[in-house]
C-alpha cells in the first residue's frame, strides 16, 4: 500500500466487488492514504451479477452499503461492472435501477461488457439513456469509445492479447492511449485511466511518466539478451517451451534501444523440450539469435 501511494494518486478499489469491508478496514485505508489521494469504488456483485441491476431489496441495500464505503473514503465515484451475460435486452433494468437509487451526489460509472453493446443502435440507446441519467459509460478505449460521458471519463484497460489480462502495453500503444483519451479533457471534469492487466502497475507507471515528461522509462534495465534474462529468470524451473510461452510470452523485452518485442516471438523457435534453469534457456536463445 505504501509503495502504491508513493507512485500514484488514485486507485480503483475492487475488493468491494467481492465482499463488504468492515468499517474499521475502510477507515484504515483512508487514514493511511495521502490527504488528496482519490479512491473510486467498484460496486458489489450483489447489484451487478446477482440482482442483475434489478430494483430489489438486496440490490438497494447493497447500494446503500456502497454509499457508506464511498463516504468513509471521501470517494466521489462508484463503478458498476456488469458481466457479458448482461446484454442490451436488460438495459431497461439498469435504467430503472439508476433512476430508483438516491446517489446522494455520487458520480456513477457503468462498464458494459460484450460485443452486443458495441452495435450502433445499442450505443445510441446508451447515449440517450445514460445521458439523461448522468451516468458515465466505461469502456476500454482500444476497443470502443464511450457512448456517453458523466462527471468523469472513465476508462478500464484489459489488454489486447488473446487471453484477457495477459498483456503488457508497448510504448507505441501507450502513445496511442494518450491520443484516444486526451480529447476528453475538454469534455468532462476528470479523466480516469485504469489498467486492469497483469503488468498494470508497470504500465500505469510508464504511462504516467510519459504524460508528465513526454518520454518512456525502459521496459527492463538492460537491452538484448540481458533484457530477456531479466524476464525469464522470474519463472519457476524446470519448465517447458509451451509453459514459458503461456506464462511469459506476453511480456515485452527490449532487443535494442527503444525496440520492444513480445518474448513469445523469441521463444517460438525454441525446441519443444524441458529447460532446467534460466541460464540453459538463455544459451539456447543465444544460439538462435
Amino acid at each position: 500500500m505504501d509503495h502504491y501511494f508513493q507512485n500514484f494518486n488514485i486507485v480503483e478499489l475492487n475488493r468491494t466487488f467481492y465482499r463488504y469491508p468492515e468499517t474499521k478496514t475502510v477507515e484504515g485505508w483512508r487514514r493511511k492514504a495521502p490527504e488528496h489521494f482519490v479512491f473510486t469504488v467498484k460496486a458489489h456483485q450483489d447489484i451487478t451479477h446477482k440482482a442483475k441491476m434489478k430494483v430489489e431489496e438486496e440490490s438497494l441495500r447493497a447500494f446503500e452499503h456502497m454509499k457508506r464505503v464511498c463516504k468513509m473514503l471521501s470517494s466521489n465515484t462508484l463503478l458498476f461492472q456488469t458481466p457479458a451475460s448482461f446484454t442490451p435486452i436488460s438495459l431497461t433494468d439498469a435504467e430503472k435501477f439508476f433512476s430508483a437509487i438516491d446517489r446522494d451526489g455520487l458520480a456513477l460509472a457503468w462498464e458494459t461488457r460484450g460485443a452486443a453493446w458495441e452495435l450502433p443502435e445499442t450505443r445510441e440507446r446508451l447515449r440517450r439513456i445514460l445521458g439523461n441519467l448522468d451516468v458515465a459509460h466505461v469502456t476500454d478505449p482500444f476497443r470502443v469509445l464511450p457512448a456517453c460521458l458523466g462527471e468523469v471519463a472513465y476508462f478500464r484497460l484489459h489488454g489486447l492479447g488473446e487471453r484477457l489480462y495477459y498483456y503488457q502495453y508497448t510504448d507505441e500503444e501507450l502513445q496511442k492511449l494518450k491520443e484516444l483519451t486526451a480529447p476528453y479533457e475538454r469534455k468532462t471534469k476528470e479523466i480516469y485511466v485504469f489498467f486492469n492487466n497483469l503488468s498494470m502497475f508497470e504500465d500505469a507507471k510508464r504511462f504516467r511518466q510519459y504524460l508528465s515528461s513526454g518520454a518512456f522509462p525502459r521496459i527492463t534495465a538492460l537491452i538484448g539478451l540481458a533484457s530477456v534474462k531479466s524476464v525469464i529468470q522470474k519463472t519457476r524451473y524446470p519448465t517447458t517451451k509451451s509453459v514459458l510461452i503461456r506464462n511469459l510470452g506476453w511480456r515485452l523485452v527490449e532487443t535494442e534501444q527503444g525496440q520492444q518485442i513480445r518474448l513469445g516471438t523469441l521463444l517460438k523457435d525454441l525446441l519443444p523440450k524441458s529447460y532446467n534453469n534460466a541460464e540453459r534457456l538463455l544459451a539456447e536463445l543465444r544460439n538462435l539469435l
